[in-house]
């Protein structure tokens, strides 16, 4: 005989997986700002060696 299904369980291993799917786009977001921050820093920052004349 099968096993009654346990909704609730299910519920919480869907809710679960869509958490961990949200924190790892956050994830990928924030990743992706940092990098287009530090690029952005790097081109608007004069370069060390042409300030020494």
């Amino acid at each position: 005989m099968a096993f009654r299904p346990n909704y609730r369980q299910q519920r919480a291993e869907r809710d679960r997986q869509a958490r961990a799917k949200q924190a790892e786009k956050l994830k990928k977001l924030h990743e992706k700002s940092e990098q287009r921050k530090a690029e952005r820093d790097r081109e608007t920052a004069p370069p060390e060696a042409e300030q020494e004349p």
